[in-house]
């Protein structure tokens, strides 16, 4: 049964996201980083700017003072380009020089002299200002600013630049994790098909082509090497049950024909006869399943086969011994439902279903045969509300001699669903066990043959 795998169970794609989310936050630390060194950069070079400044003006007070201080700024205001601020104020607040007329509001002197310490920022509209305001002896308040706009402009342009860069990592990274996991995930799914397709009783199943010179191929010729030894000890195992069923059917049954030309120990030659019975059976079972497996995916001997008319033959036959035994039975069987194959092997497969469903239930269960047809398949569905497979015997249910503790007091030998796969096998029908509330199911799709016009 091919078991279904989601995508968000899929570990190379998380893996894939995984990689491209740590390469881009390794980048976003690095663009971080750069960002940080670029503003230190700018804002220094200003900084120098507003010291170059303060060194001018402060070697003209030196000189003539307050009036050397007054002609500069007066000199350097027609000029501005906007990129500073200059401000000389008397005692009483009026503007001595400056290219403005006021004094910014919220923006208080601080320290003495022309040095460039406690140079702080302020914003006036949308510009940003580094300033150095100061109190000259004398009271004369002398403010002295640089523009921080070049310095704005450039970080926000890196921004923008940033975040592009961002983005394209994000859909670089994606694509590539995509690319790489798509590539993976193909690799990798070569290797669940097949195991689906062992899981599903082709042994002989192998991946097709030329396998590559790296890990996955080296993993691929592993998974043949293991198929190769289990499909070897299988046959071995099979050989060996097959030569000792062969060889043992015939001795049982001579020593059946002589048991009955013993008289006196009627009881005794009865229970023995029995039994040898019994054990005849089983070996044809045997012989049954291997001829099933040994004629698998040939399609020799198999006919147009009416499933529908087979179907409600063999629930003739057995819905009158389930009553007997007080069971409630169901049938609904959709006419006209032909495929290829064997009549005779399906029969037996609906007869171990049947037998088996009636032998494990009691009295009060249900059984029911369900035919319907599912796309370009024919859905056989066998179903009872007995007792059910054990949780420990689910994954052993179509081997050979798999049985419950619990069933060792009733007749069998445990090949009744081993031949059910094998015939089944042999029509190129999927077998599944699906889930119910109480009880066994099992659901047969037999490929139907597609009636021309």
């Amino acid at each position: 049964m091919t078991t279904a795998r989601p995508i968000a169970a899929r570990a190379t794609l998380r893996l894939a996201a995984l990689m491209a989310l740590a390469v881009t936050i390794l980048s976003l630390g690095a663009m971080a980083l750069q960002y940080r060194l670029v503003e230190t950069r700018l804002m220094a070079a200003q900084r120098s700017l507003l010291a170059a400044d303060l060194d001018g003006l402060a070697a003209l007070y030196d000189q003539r003072r307050i009036i050397a201080l007054r002609q500069a700024i007066d000199y350097r205001a027609t000029a501005a380009t906007g990129d500073e601020m200059l401000l000389l104020m008397d005692r009483q607040g009026q503007v001595l020089a400056g290219t403005r007329k006021d004094w910014p509001a919220d923006l208080a002197p601080a320290g003495e002299g022309f040095t460039s310490d406690n140079a702080t920022t302020f914003t006036e509209g949308e510009t940003r200002w580094l300033a150095v305001a100061r109190d000259l002896p004398g009271g004369f308040p002398l403010l002295v600013a640089r523009s921080l706009a070049p310095v704005d402009d450039t970080l926000s342009a890196l921004r923008r630049g940033m975040l592009g860069l961002l983005g394209a990592l994000l859909v670089a990274g994606g694509l590539v994790g995509w690319l790489a996991a798509r590539s993976v995930m193909a690799r990798i799914n070569r290797i669940n098909d097949l195991a689906d397709r062992v899981a599903e009783g082709q042994l002989d199943a192998r991946l097709p082509g030329i396998r590559s010179d790296d890990e996955f191929g080296l993993l691929e010729t592993h998974v043949h090497a293991m198929l190769d030894r289990i499909e070897n000890l299988n046959r071995a195992t099979h050989r060996l049950s097959d030569t000792i069923a062969h060889e043992l059917r015939t001795p049982l049954n001579r020593m059946l024909q002589k048991l009955g030309k013993i008289e006196g120990q009627d009881d005794l030659t009865a229970d023995l006869k029995a039994e040898m019975r019994q054990a005849i059976r089983m070996f044809d079972s045997l012989l049954d399943i291997s001829r099933a497996e040994a004629d698998q995916g040939t399609g020799g001997g198999l006919v147009p086969v009416d499933l529908s008319t087979v179907a409600q033959e063999v629930w003739d036959l057995y819905d009158p011994l389930a009553e007997d035994k007080g069971l409630i039975t169901d049938a609904q069987i959709t006419p006209g439902l032909t495929i290829l194959g064997d009549r005779n092997l399906i029969a037996q497969v609906l007869s171990n279903l049947l037998d088996n469903a009636i032998k494990y239930c009691a009295p009060g269960d249900s059984i029911s045969l369900h035919l319907t047809p599912d796309i370009d398949r024919a859905l056989m569905r066998v179903a009872d509300t007995g007792p059910g497979l054990p949780d420990d015997l689910k994954a052993e249910a179509f081997d050979r001699f798999t049985r419950a503790e619990r069933d060792r007091n009733i007749k069998g030998h445990g090949l009744g669903l081993a031949l059910v796969r094998a015939i089944a096998a042999r029509h190129g029908a999927r077998l599944t066990l699906p889930a119910t509330d109480k009880g066994f199911a099992l659901e047969i799709r037999w490929p139907r043959l597609q009636q021309s016009d």
